[in-house]
This record gives C-alpha cells, structure tokens and sequence, in this order.
C-alpha cells in the first residue's frame, strides 16, 4: 500500500501544485508555517475524509478562495484507486473514487490507512479524558467499521435522553419521566455494551504491542501499561454485563435527574496509561509522555499490520524533536519497510537516514522544490 502522488488546489497555502511521491520515505523539510504540515494533512484527508486538524472546511480552502481540491493516486496491491475531494466554503464537500461520485464522506472507504502523529498527540496523555475517547474511536474505526455507526447511534439516543432529563414538561411526572427513560435505557444499554466492549479489546490487544515497542523505545528501562476504565464493569457475559448496565442507569436515576445529565456510559470512560505503575499524565515528565504517544502510534501501525495484512500509511508531524539519539534509531528502524512522511525544520536530522530510499521535498511558502 502506497501513496503515488498528491495534487493541491487551493488547499491551505498551496494555490496549485502536483508531486510525485516515493513509495518508502517522503521528508518535508522546511521552516515553520510554510506548509510541511499542509501536505500529510491533505493525505489524511484522501484516507479518512476529514482533517486531523479542523472541522470546518471553510479553514482548509486557501484564504479569499470559495473552493479547494486535493487528489491523489494510491497502490493497493492489486489494484489502483483514483480519490479526489473537492472543498467549499457553503456547502458539504464532495469526494469522488475513481470518478464516481459518493452521497458522503462518511461513505468512504478508499481502502488507504493511515497513521498519524503530531505534536497535539500529547494532549491523549496530558489532556481530559475526550482526548483519549477520541484517540480510541479514531483507532477502532478502520478496524471494525460498524464501530463509527455505534457512536454515532449512541451519541444521538443518549442526547435524547439527557434532553427528557432536562426538560420541565417530564420533570412535573416521575412516572411518566422513568417508563420514557426506561424506553431509551434499553437502546442506550445495548449500543452502549457494544462500545465498551470493543474499547476494552482493543485496549487489550494495544497494550499488549505496546509494552514491547516501549520496552525497545526506553531500552528496557520503563514499563507501560495501558488499561480501559469503564464505569460499566465489564462482566464475563453479554447478558450479565447487559442486566448489570441497566441497574446502574436504574440506580443512578435520581442523581441523573438532578444533574441533567446522564453519568453512566461509555462516554464518561477513559484510558490510564502509567510507566513502572505510575500515571503518565501525572507523574511522567514531557519527554516520557512524548515517549509513551510515540509508543502508542507505532502500536497502532502494528495493530492494523494485523488486521488488515499490510502496514498503514505513516505520517509523522515534528516527530524528531525532543527525542535522543536512541530513540531516532528505533523509530528509523521501524519505518524503513513502511511508507512514511515526515515533516522536519532541521537538516541533522537527515543524517540518521542517509541509508534509506528517500525523497527529500523542500518547502518554502506554499512551494515545493
């Protein structure tokens, strides 16, 4: 699986330009905010259908223009798809495979996976626990796609119910209010079970890659551990897990009511990620906490080498600065078999790769030599 070439109109700073792409290593070097970032951004969004920057389309389109266009040729083995995404500023954007046109960007499935990193990854250590939700759902996604419908399902069940838990018209009959609530308890309880379930596997089989990648990464010197903390107790059976689910929403009935807002669910879950049995995010300094997002990707690239038989596309935003020597070195050695982008400000760090078939693109404002 490779990236064969990207071609930009209107998009961020580039007004119109086309490059050919290697199919092992591809290095943006360049100052800052000159448009490194632009490109691996505009592969993601060939990937994925949306950014890993912004929601809003109008931002991406280059400044006093009402539309842009990114497209790109990629090699899936045995066959090649043509994914073109065009942008407007007042209304929804359109994507076409092949020349044929898609109803949405949520039907998208260009078969193009993609890892990111970006220095904003250290908010899934440093920020709340939406940052590590998110990062979860991003990763579950391409594994199990009816995973997005899930989310999307419960997020819409769940905004209905703490809608009833707020409104006055319900509050002035209990009654009336716990028959309605129990009617959307039994949807939450069985797309909510779903969910966590998913999570806590792929928590599981995450960790499990993970341990070793950072074991390498720190030499052996630290241990990480991550672990799914749901408030739902993750029973031995469907079922069981289910009834158990269903008491607690029953159980917390009273608190919900008062606070309007519903507190049981997978949307109060979140992820603990310690080294040497130590939270991360309280106790870990930046460069360990880098360290530990660092290790997290990489186990991610491996998770879906698993499961979908080839290694994603790797992209990797200012991943060399505040690592050592060290740590270079394995992160080199890891993606020398991989497709990968990277954007750097410093020349030196093209010394560690001089062994590698590569493709070095210099940026400045908006232009690529």
């Amino acid at each position: 699986m490779n990236v064969e070439d990207i071609r930009l109109i209107n998009f961020r700073n580039y007004k119109n330009i086309g490059i050919k792409l290697n199919k092992n290593l591809n290095i943006f070097i360049g100052n800052n905010a000159q448009g490194k970032t632009n490109l691996i951004e505009a592969i993601f969004i060939c990937a994925t259908g949306k950014s890993f920057r912004s929601n809003k389309d109008k931002e991406i389109i280059s400044f006093n223009k009402e539309e842009g266009y990114v497209g790109t040729s990629i090699n899936l083995e045995n066959y090649s798809k043509f994914i073109e995404v065009k942008l407007h500023k007042d209304k929804p954007k359109r994507i076409r495979i092949n020349k044929q046109e898609l109803d949405s960007y949520k039907d998208l499935n260009s078969g193009l996976n993609v890892v990111v990193f970006t220095p904003e990854d250290l908010k899934i250590v440093k920020g709340g626990p939406s940052e590590r939700r998110k990062f979860l759902d991003g990763g579950i996604s391409p594994i199990k796609p009816v995973y997005n419908y899930n989310i999307s399902k419960y997020k819409k069940v769940l905004f209905q119910r703490n809608n009833i838990l707020r409104s006055s018209k319900f509050k002035k009959d209990r009654k009336d209010l716990k028959e309605l609530l129990d009617v959307f308890d039994n949807q939450i309880v069985k797309i909510g079970t779903d969910i966590i379930l998913n999570r806590c596997e792929y928590v599981k089989r995450l960790n499990c890659i993970s341990e070793n990648i950072h074991k390498d990464i720190t030499n052996g010197k630290e241990v990480l551990n991550l672990k799914y903390n749901s408030n739902v107790p993750i029973g031995k059976s469907r079922q069981g897990m289910e009834d158990m689910y269903l008491n607690l929403l029953r159980k917390n009935m009273k608190r919900d009511i008062e606070f309007n807002t519903t507190e049981i669910g997978p949307h109060r879950d979140d992820i603990t990620m310690c080294l040497d049995g130590k939270d991360a995010r309280i106790y870990g300094s930046q460069g360990q906490q880098r360290t530990v997002i660092l290790s997290i990707i990489l186990s991610q690239v491996e998770l879906l080498k698993e499961e979908k038989g080839s290694y994603p596309v790797l992209l990797l935003d200012d991943v060399f600065s505040e690592l050592d020597e060290s740590r270079r070195v394995f992160l080199i050695e890891f993606f020398k078999d991989i497709q990968t982008f990277i954007t750097t400000t410093e020349e030196s760090d093209l010394d560690s790769m001089e062994d590698i078939n590569k493709t070095i693109f210099l940026i400045e404002d908006g232009h690529i030599k």
